[in-house]
């Protein structure tokens, strides 16, 4: 079954509330760079928000890499109380959802499929 359009209004709703306090308000050293908050969705009772991230990173060191994404979680996850407030105030929501991070993983998987691609047109497979 397909969500609903209350569910997709409250999402993308929440998708920019998110991004803007990750612009303008929250000052964690470990939300530095570039993030940005790809999708948001909602369950269908409002209680659970999960929200894909992506960091843009520079490092190719696959393990500075994947200890900035751990620093990112960790300082996202201590600033969604702030986040849920927020939320819950500009929305008018008598419970704002509870907000679970998670990496979107949707653009290394195409450039991966991309590589294969390539690799079957030059009979590299």
């Amino acid at each position: 079954m397909s969500r609903g359009y209350r569910q997709d209004r409250l999402a993308e709703e929440i998708r920019r509330i998110i991004s803007e306090m990750l612009l303008k308000e929250l000052k964690d050293p470990r939300l530095s760079g570039f993030i940005s908050i790809t999708e948001v969705e909602v369950t269908r009772d409002n209680s659970y928000a999960t929200c894909y991230i992506t960091v843009l990173e520079t490092q190719k060191d696959e393990e500075a890499k994947a200890k900035k994404e751990q620093d990112v979680l960790d300082g996202l996850r201590s600033a969604s109380g702030k986040m849920r407030g927020k939320i819950g105030k500009e929305l008018k929501l008598r419970r704002a959802p509870e907000l679970i991070f998670k990496f979107d993983r949707s653009e290394e998987y195409g450039r991966h499929i991309d590589e294969v691609i390539r690799g079957i047109e030059n009979g590299n497979y």
